[in-house]
């Protein structure tokens, strides 16, 4: 990888950087779908729903929404991606990397009680990383998932997303319409 990139570098280079990174990182990872999609899938649909639903330009929270689970689910450091993304890409993936030391019903608990606490661009990522998950829990679901739990799911997802609100009525709207869509098709079975 480059090193840190230059002032000068287009953003469209910085985020296929940033792309190259993730997609390196997480290249043994898969999904928890039945098909066992390739891990990357799920940082590239995050950094597009921001974009293209989201209209998000700022090229930092793109580079951040691609990288959101480096720090979590790989061996990347803080200090890696300050390295070689800048301070500010590093302090968004941070802000929105669950402590993996702690159990999980703990863990789901502080991203409750953390989301009204995060930054607005961290809260943007939050969004579409929870809209991104309901999609696949509604239509690719992990193995073994019973209707209760992907129900449950959806359940927690509100609760997080309760406290990003007020930063993208546009992400918001399509957060909400993806649970109702996601409890309607669940429902129906």
């Amino acid at each position: 990888y480059p090193r840190r990139m230059a002032d000068n570098r287009s953003e469209s280079a910085a985020l296929l950087a940033a792309v190259r990174f993730a997609a390196d990182k997480h290249r043994t990872q898969k999904r928890k779908d039945v098909e066992a999609s390739p891990y990357i899938n799920h940082p590239i649909a995050v950094a597009e729903i921001l974009a293209t639903v989201g209209g998000v330009t700022d090229c930092n929270v793109l580079r951040a929404a691609v990288l959101h689970d480096t720090l979590e689910d790989t061996a990347t450091t803080k200090e890696e991606l300050v390295a070689l993304f800048g301070r500010a890409v590093a302090n968004l993936v941070a802000e929105v990397t669950d402590d993996k030391s702690l159990p999980k019903k703990k863990r789901k608990k502080l991203q409750i009680a953390h989301a009204r606490t995060l930054s607005r661009k961290a809260k943007l990522i939050k969004l579409g990383d929870k809209i991104c998950n309901i999609s696949d829990v509604t239509s690719s679901p992990p193995k073994n998932w019973s209707r209760k739990r992907r129900l449950e799911y959806f359940d927690w997802s509100r609760k997080v997303v309760a406290g990003c609100r007020g930063v993208n009525a546009k992400l918001e709207k399509r957060f909400d319409e993806s649970v109702a869509s996601g409890e309607r098709q669940l429902m129906a079975k």
